[in-house]
């Protein structure tokens, strides 16, 4: 009996003093804060959470910082001074690399890849770079293509779509339907072209610049390779000239002089304006316009920036690529939201941006971009877009999809019943009150 008296006791007085430790921690947060004295904060939960709260660190960007010193894995108290070898233009361009913040947490995959990393095929006319898995496994969706033309690309074709954004000049493209529909059209920066799958095409720079034109070409496949393309000088190089002459009821003599690699890119005159180089066709014109003039469309302003999306509501031939043209004004962020079917190829066109990618299951990481990089957020990851340079930022989203689509989460919260809110995030009525019903989009 002694025994178990003394086993009770002894347990009572080492519990006794977290049993008494709860109604003083109580007592400590009766602050101006706390539920018991009138302020803002009277309607959150007084709920505790088992896993307790996150920090308090703001997790800043170090990306200012790194550019006037020599960059240091140091965030706050963790990490050391780097006293081995160094890259430090790399470390200024990812400070979050070196120095993540405390929320990067678990596993995410390489989001970024810049074009200054891709071999560049170099022709007498204009250039070729490109981003495929082989260079970023996770973009498994879309690939992507920066070329220069000062000159004439090749009569070629794709298995995959084919959607281009110019950035600089002007060019005129071809292309022949399946039907025998022709289509011809000059376009200029800021315009759009769409080939679907299988449709031959060409692409020239005009006259307009004597500096020719630079573009992004997105294919609806992460593996496509410019390397696979199917080329007319490759195909007819590849043929016997018996055969030729038998398909264009020709003589063999005809073909002597056709190239006998591929040309790809090669220099040519200038074409003709698209209304004077225009070929007669007895079956018409192609039912649905093969390119878009983005250009002229209007952006929708914003809090803190603007946005125009084009995807087949209004470019009713591209099916499997849409997008969106977002910019950021100095401080401000595209607001966290995610896209919920479908992953997010980025091009970065000018400023510097940062993104936070939530993977679930604890896992997230941060990714630095500047201009000329490439970004991927595989579908319904959360993620955010802040500008934490000293200029406008601007980048495409660009998805393998025929509709633009995302999700908001500030708009989620601001439609969901508030108690139901306060319960998950132990926030009060008047935070809730600043949640906005419409979606924001850049904040």
């Amino acid at each position: 009996m002694f025994g178990s008296t003394f086993f009770i006791t002894a347990l009572f007085l080492i519990y006794q003093p977290i049993v008494w430790a709860a109604p003083a921690s109580s007592e400590s947060s009766a602050s101006p804060d706390s539920p018991s004295s009138p302020s803002s904060v009277s309607s959150a939960p007084t709920q505790s959470f088992t896993a307790g709260l996150t920090s308090d660190d703001p997790n800043d960007s170090l990306f200012d910082q790194f550019q006037n010193e020599i960059p240091e894995a140091i965030r706050g108290t963790l990490g050391a001074t780097v006293i081995g070898p160094q890259n430090v233009i790399e470390d200024r361009l990812s400070p979050d690399f070196l120095a993540p913040p405390s929320t990067d947490a678990g596993s995410v995959a390489n989001a970024k890849w810049p074009f200054s990393l891709s071999h560049n095929r170099l022709q007498t006319g204009g250039w070729a770079r490109q981003e495929n898995v082989q260079v970023m496994p996770i973009a498994t969706e879309m690939a992507g293509v920066d070329m220069r033309l000062q000159a004439e690309r090749e009569l070629h074709w794709h298995s995959t779509g084919e959607w281009g954004f110019i950035f600089k000049g002007q060019v005129q493209i071809t292309a022949v339907m399946s039907g025998g529909t022709n289509y011809i059209a000059d376009l200029d920066a800021g315009d759009v072209w769409y080939f679907p799958s299988g449709i031959p095409h060409s692409i020239q720079a005009t006259n307009q610049s004597a500096a020719g034109a630079e573009f992004l070409l997105v294919f609806d496949s992460g593996s496509f390779s410019e390397d696979d393309t199917f080329l007319l000088t490759d195909w007819l190089a590849h043929i016997p000239k018996e055969i030729l002459a038998k398909n264009f009821r020709t003589s063999i003599e005809a073909f002597d002089h056709i190239p006998a690699t591929e040309l790809y890119i090669f220099p040519s005159s200038p074409p003709p304006p698209a209304a004077q180089n225009a070929v007669s066709d007895p079956n018409g014109q192609v039912p649905q316009a093969l390119s878009f003039p983005w250009s002229k469309s209007a952006r929708t302003p914003l809090a803190g920036g603007s946005v125009k999306i084009l995807d087949s509501t209004t470019f009713p031939i591209s099916q499997t690529i849409a997008a969106a043209d977002v910019t950021v004004g100095v401080g401000g962020m595209r607001e966290l939201h995610w896209h919920p079917t479908q992953d997010e190829w980025s091009y970065f066109i000018s400023g510097t941006a940062r993104v936070t990618i939530f993977a679930a299951e604890g896992n997230a990481r941060t990714f630095d971009y500047q201009a000329g990089d490439i970004g991927y957020v595989p579908a319904s990851c959360g993620h955010y877009v802040e500008n934490i340079g000293n200029d406008t930022l601007e980048f495409l989203e660009i998805f393998k999809s025929n509709k633009f689509e995302d999700i908001s989460l500030n708009q989620w919260l601001a439609l969901t019943p508030p108690d139901l809110v306060k319960a998950h995030l132990n926030i009060d009525d008047a935070t809730i009150a600043l949640f906005n019903k419409s979606e924001q989009t850049v904040v």
